[in-house]
């Protein structure tokens, strides 16, 4: 198992100067996009670490699904890739499942707020005078 991991990094180690040789805008820029690509990823990770803390990790789940299609949509204006239908249909649905979750949880807090009321009124009724 080591001995099959050490070989990919070996390769992977070996391949990234060939990558960077054939990048077109130069060496330089190629491992500046790799060391900012690997510093946006641990930020997102580390929101997605904070989400999971401070709300739940359905939210961070779902704002994660809202994200993947976002990517292709991005890519569709900066890249000028085709819009097709895969990317339609994953973009509704995760915005569908994002939509239902903020819906759902709307509710539950109206119901809550009007169960805690509710309890207050039974424990401090008021009196007219």
């Amino acid at each position: 198992m080591m001995c099959n991991f050490s070989l990919d990094h070996v390769c992977l180690l070996q391949a990234i100067p060939k990558e960077a040789r054939n990048f077109e805008l130069g060496d330089a820029r190629y491992y500046a996009v790799l060391v900012w690509s690997a510093i946006v990823w641990q930020c997102f990770f580390l929101g997605a670490v904070g989400v999971i803390f401070c709300a739940s990790s359905l939210l961070s789940g779902i704002i994660m699904a809202v994200l993947l299609p976002a990517t292709e949509i991005l890519a569709v204006i900066f890249f000028q890739e085709k819009f097709q239908a895969e990317k339609g249909v994953a973009l509704g649905l995760s915005l569908w499942g994002f939509v239902s979750y903020f819906y759902g949880e709307m509710k539950e807090n109206k119901k809550k707020k009007l169960a805690t009321s509710e309890m207050e009124m039974r424990i401090n009724p008021v009196v007219n005078v």
